[in-house]
């Protein structure tokens, strides 16, 4: 593997906790692109800059570190380059050569490989996860909690605003608390949409 050089920027480089690890990144977008897939799925294996591939463009001798090779829970292998959409289409030409070799490397190795641009990893999946990723570990009351889930069950299609609207305790309380649920994974959403009022609740 390469080692991450020292960044002026150092605010960006950094290191992130995962349950299967840790992954490091260089860069805002790929601190972004681990949240957001760590959050996505928690089990997912995140190795940073897994491998050095070395091709020919022309007569030159290159090499290429992919930024991540991601392992997800259901088996599947992807190896990541995480790039601006705008520096993509200005150095095109420079880099197809080597996203050709990281295809190549992924097919051998039983895996795809993707280019993950800020339109991708910058979505509301990923201000989710800024929201919830916080509150997976912050104290939750149990009584208060208990009732929450009571009230899901006896909704026919439950939703935020109607387990709130349900909720014997205070709002501030209910609402606090439904949001730590969520986080935790005891009350599930679709977290690849922005939650509002109306969307939909469910038990796991």
């Amino acid at each position: 593997m390469r080692r991450i050089p020292l960044s002026r920027r150092s605010h960006i480089t950094g290191f992130q906790p995962l349950l299967t690890g840790t992954a490091e990144h260089e860069s805002a977008l790929e601190r972004d692109f681990v949240a957001r897939t760590s959050f996505l799925d928690p089990a997912a294996s995140i190795i940073s800059q897994p491998c050095t591939l070395r091709f020919h463009d022309g007569l030159r001798a290159r090499r290429y570190t992919p930024d991540f090779l991601v392992r997800a829970s259901n088996g599947r292998s992807r190896l990541i380059e995480v790039k601006y959409r705008a520096e993509v289409y200005e150095h095109w030409d420079r880099y197809r050569r080597a996203f050709a070799c990281a295809r190549d490397w992924a097919r051998e190795h039983g895996a795809t490989f993707r280019i993950a641009t800020e339109r991708f990893i910058r979505d509301a999946a990923l201000d989710n996860a800024k929201r919830l990723l916080p509150l997976r570990r912050a104290p939750c009351d149990a009584e208060v909690a208990a009732l929450l889930l009571a009230a899901v069950r006896a909704e026919k299609a439950p939703t935020f605003e109607g387990v709130l609207a349900a909720s014997p305790v205070s709002r501030p309380v209910a609402l606090s608390t439904l949001w730590r649920l969520i986080a935790r994974g005891a009350l599930q959403v679709d977290l690849r949409a922005p939650i509002r009022s109306g969307t939909p609740l469910w038990l796991p």
